[in-house]
């Protein structure tokens, strides 16, 4: 997790904030990793194509 979405520098430390940021990260990358277009790029890759492209993302959350 660490390496694609950078968990060391996450400064959310109050309550349960670390927690629930955490179960979104992997919410995403289960997302990226069933990818149904199947894609041959890497999951750093394909978090920030879904960061950069509406259509993209759409297909990814079952929108498009």
């Amino acid at each position: 997790m660490d390496v694609i979405f950078g968990d060391d520098a996450m400064r959310a430390r109050l309550g349960n904030a670390a927690h629930n940021f955490a179960l979104l990260r992997h919410i995403g990358l289960n997302l990226l990793r069933l990818d149904p277009t199947q894609r041959k790029t890497s999951l750093k890759v394909k978090r920030l194509l879904a960061a950069s492209t509406d259509d993209y993302r759409a297909q990814l959350l079952g929108l498009a």
